[in-house]
């Protein structure tokens, strides 16, 4: 296994994102040169991005301007190229995408656009300016309404029950066929739950943290009868590194192409993850039980054998421990209120 190669340039597209922002900040750390790309919209509080790109900006002049920030849109192929021809990066790490699996049942355009439209541009620009590795984000998602569990990278995907599930098996596809074609290493990161410290808002658990600090009742769906594999971002941040430099071998069918699960193995009924919460912010949450949503799934699990076997990894960051650390960044962010 490769350790970050810090003669290499990095690009993040997503860089203003929960995950973009923490994987930019690891890179920088071990003094790499990063590239962040966003359209910084306004699908959440757009102050939490502007919160981490000031975070990026001011780590990257500690560290001798290793980092710059492009403020574009994935679906603008002329000024996806352009960056690409002026910056030839090594390792292209594709994070943006239109997220939410229920905002994709009311708005399936912007999905669409981002997450087909935009990533076609990127594995375009990957071939005609060739990097040493394209890795991109999938999701856990694309497992559907399978039953069999742990989900495992060797199961069928075939049954999405969102758009944006279906975007998601879309881009594995993709870059699957460019990775054939074209001879670009690529490798597609199923995320499981990520939760943490500069969250994404839009996220049940943050939502959560909110409305209890508000004194507002928390929708929960199923009546609480869900289980969820949440995996802590440092986990995540972890698990990516050690994929950066390792672009897969070709396989017998000519693709230089792989899948990796990153989750926690361990999914947690939806009610204990709430007790863990109330109990680090000190609040007991009004309730409000709601059947299950159209595109919500019963249960999320990751299998991550394949991530053992490689790099000898898994994520295994404790929920107490990790709920406790986003509670703590939560109050200070907020001033101990929402």
């Amino acid at each position: 296994m490769k350790p970050i190669d810090k003669d290499k340039k990095y690009l993040v597209t997503g860089g203003a994102g929960f995950i973009g922002f923490h994987l930019s900040k690891m890179l920088l750390e071990a003094g790499a040169r990063v590239i962040g790309l966003d359209n910084v919209n306004d699908y959440y509080e757009v102050r939490l991005k502007e919160e981490r790109l000031s975070i990026l900006e001011q780590f990257g002049k500690s560290r001798n301007g290793n980092y710059s920030f492009y403020r574009y849109d994935l679906a603008d192929k002329d000024a996806v190229m352009g960056l690409f021809r002026e910056e030839k990066p090594d390792v292209v790490v594709n994070l943006a995408a239109q997220a939410g699996v229920r905002y994709s049942i009311d708005n399936p355009d912007t999905y669409i656009q981002s997450n087909i439209v935009g990533f076609f541009h990127v594995l375009e620009a990957c071939r005609h300016y060739p990097v040493d590795h394209l890795v991109f984000a999938s999701s856990s998602s694309v497992y559907g309404g399978n039953r069999k569990v742990p989900f495992s990278t060797q199961d069928k995907v075939d049954c999405p029950v969102s758009l944006y599930a279906a975007t998601k098996k879309s881009n594995e596809l993709m870059a699957y066929s460019y990775s054939k074609l074209y001879g670009i290493p690529a490798t597609g990161i199923r995320f499981f739950t990520v939760y943490g410290p500069l969250g994404r808002p839009d996220m049940a658990y943050y939502k959560f943290a909110k409305r209890i600090m508000e004194g507002e009742p928390i929708q929960i769906y199923n009546n609480g009868d869900m289980y969820r594999d949440f995996t802590y971002i440092d986990d995540t941040v972890t698990g990516i590194g050690n994929i950066l430099c390792n672009p897969p071998k070709e396989d017998d069918r000519g693709a230089c192409y792989k899948i990796y699960n990153i989750g926690n193995h361990k999914p947690q009924r939806l009610m204990d993850f709430i007790s863990v919460l109330e109990k680090c912010l000190g609040r007991e949450a009004k309730k409000e039980f709601l059947p299950m949503q159209p595109g919500d799934v019963y249960q999320t699990y990751a299998d991550v054998s394949d991530l053992m076997e490689d790099y000898a990894f898994r994520p295994d960051t404790p929920l107490e421990e990790g709920i406790r650390r986003f509670v703590e960044w939560f109050l200070e962010y907020y001033g101990g209120q929402a």
